[in-house]
């Protein structure tokens, strides 16, 4: 109106300007914001979802009478978490973790499980939290094989990142002597159960490649640095309120608050990195706030990029500048390509008679485990590379006959056989076919263009599926057991919770988009460290490769910026 004075705030640059920029709190964002801070840096780290606070989890402590349909689903649920839904983990005691789809929405040019986490601490809070070391036989496949690119590290070098980062996290496990499997900085282990014993026992005896350990996992056998000791509740998917296990949430955002240098900002979904021409660098980042809807910008003088491998890959291609015309640091043309996930879906199981007297303590948070066998030391099957299968015993419910009162009562507290069951995850190679793009003819509730994801597991996966089933039947007939069961239906790309690759790591600007140290071939000052980074898959769960990579990518990042160098 007349007369009215317009206010311009000329602060507003200075206030949104910090040293470093994180984008995603998830399980690598939540290093980097640690490590960054502890560092001397003033950090902002960005996070599309909604805050969590640990140890406030909502339904950590419920019981399973408390949920209107007992953990089930309800068809408004379904509705609404359409894709979520496709995942076991998606329950009633946790849905309110993860993201709504119908607001949403991307493109499936074939089916793929896109599961995303929607909270601050993003999918730490919700991982499996398996935590296995790479080896040189995964480091050295892609060139030794002549696939996609080879890695430009080798375990010599990210090995003392993995002595760190394991001695903060805490990992239980055994220290087991197998070359490609490493070991590492152990907690005590989880035991065994008297019929995995005898598996292990088993196995051991009939294959002389093959061992049976405990599983490695981010679970607390003692306490460390004010987190509580795991208390075999097995409630992991709602937040755990002892911080018994490894989040953003309960570990690294702690560290970084302690050091008086973290801003966190929730509701804050990242657009796009702003580049200056001029200096040939990110500048900062631009961001939209999902409450107001308000475009926001923010500086920094070093940008991480974790916001996970699709929403990682969204991010750079949507950064778009007369330099960059095809997405930022894309002069390789490899960002958005060689998408990969683990392929699971096999269920084995049998039954075994005998250890009627045997019983075990609570309920472990980590399988069994049988490290990879196949192509290891020399190629041993119709394909190339090879996977992993987790092992459990356990007892149901004496069958009875029983309809009603004190003898069914009876019937239900005595407890039934001994069974075990099987599981499987494999590598998928990288395919440069299988990648993600931009539609730019339909857009999201933001009015950004569409996430278009074309990507399936080929014939080198579907021959190691095969070759899973028949090992595990095998595996179960030669320990003896009985009524053994081999269900299968592979699962699709995104499902198992690993998708990587997109913007990975490489010797050769032209062949790849990030160096040794997880840096941007073309934008220095941009690291990307989440599992986009990724030059090939693995059969391990990847989260503490991504872990390791970030805190020496954060080490290098910091020493390059006192030396002026970005």
């Amino acid at each position: 109106m007349p007369g009215d004075s317009l206010l311009i705030n000329n602060k507003a640059a200075k206030q949104n300007t910090y040293d470093a920029i994180i984008i995603g709190s998830g399980i690598t964002g939540g290093w980097a914001a640690k490590e960054l801070c502890e560092k001397g840096l003033k950090v902002l780290l960005l996070e599309r979802g909604v805050n969590l606070v640990h140890p406030n989890y909502p339904t950590a402590t419920k019981d399973i009478w408390d949920f209107p349909h007992r953990l089930s689903l309800s068809k408004e649920d379904k509705e609404k978490h359409f894709v979520q839904s496709r995942h076991w983990s998606f329950r009633e005691d946790n849905k309110h973790f993860y993201i709504n789809d119908k607001e949403n929405i991307y493109e499936e040019m074939k089916r793929f499980d896109w599961i995303r986490g929607n909270i601050v601490g993003g999918r730490s809070v919700l991982w499996s939290r398996a935590c296995y070391r790479w080896s040189d036989l995964d480091f050295e496949a892609n060139a030794k094989e002549g696939i996609a690119v080879d890695w430009p590290i080798r375990y010599k070098d990210i090995a003392p990142w993995y002595d760190y980062v394991e001695s903060f996290i805490g990992v239980s496990g055994s220290k087991e002597g197998i070359k490609h499997l490493p070991d590492g900085i152990f907690q005590p282990p989880f035991q065994m159960n008297a019929v995995e014993k005898f598996f292990k026992e088993k196995t051991e005896k009939n294959y002389t490649d093959r061992k049976v350990i405990m599983g490695r996992t981010a679970n607390l056998t003692k306490p460390v640095q004010g987190r509580g000791q795991c208390q075999a509740r097995d409630l992991c998917h709602r937040g755990c309120p002892y911080g018994a296990y490894f989040s953003t949430n309960a570990s690294t955002m702690p560290a970084a608050y302690a050091t008086g240098n973290l801003t966190v900002r929730p509701h804050s979904l990242v657009n796009k990195i702003i580049y200056d021409d001029r200096k040939q660098k990110a500048k900062g980042v631009e961001i939209i706030d999902t409450e107001t809807n308000q475009a926001i910008e923010f500086y920094a003088r070093i940008i991480f990029l974790n916001a996970s491998t699709v929403a990682t890959t969204f991010i750079l291609l949507n950064s778009i500048s007369s330099r960059f015309p095809n997405g930022f640091g894309n002069g390789s043309d490899q960002v958005g390509r060689n998408l990969m996930d683990h392929h699971k879906g096999l269920s084995a199981s049998a039954d075994i008679d005998g250890f009627e007297n045997s019983y075990y303590y609570g309920r472990r948070p980590t399988p069994a485990y049988i490290p990879r066998f196949r192509n290891v030391n020399k190629k041993d099957a119709d394909f190339f590379r090879g996977y992993h299968f987790g092992m459990s015993a356990y007892r149901g419910r004496q069958q009875d006959d029983h309809d009603i009162g004190a003898a069914l009562k009876d019937a239900i507290s005595e407890p039934g056989g001994w069974h075990i069951g099987i599981y499987g995850f494999g590598e998928c190679l990288p395919y440069a076919d299988n990648r993600i793009t931009l539609n730019h003819n339909k857009t999201d509730k933001w009015g950004r263009s569409l996430v278009s994801i074309d990507c399936e597991f080929k014939e080198n996966e579907k021959k190691m599926h095969d070759d899973m089933k028949s090992t595990a039947k095998e595996m179960l007939e030669r320990a003896g057991l009985k009524n053994i069961s081999i269900s299968s239906s592979m699962s699709f790309p995104g499902n198992a919770n690993h998708e990587m690759g997109t913007a990975r790591m490489g010797k050769d600007p032209r062949t790849s988009v990030l160096n040794s140290f997880n840096q941007m071939h073309e934008v220095p000052n941009v690291f990307i460290t989440d599992g986009s980074c990724m030059t090939s898959g693995n059969c391990v769960n990847p989260s503490l490769t991504y872990m390791a990579l970030t805190a020496r990518a954060c080490d290098h990042a910091v020493k390059e910026l006192k030396k002026m160098n970005i």
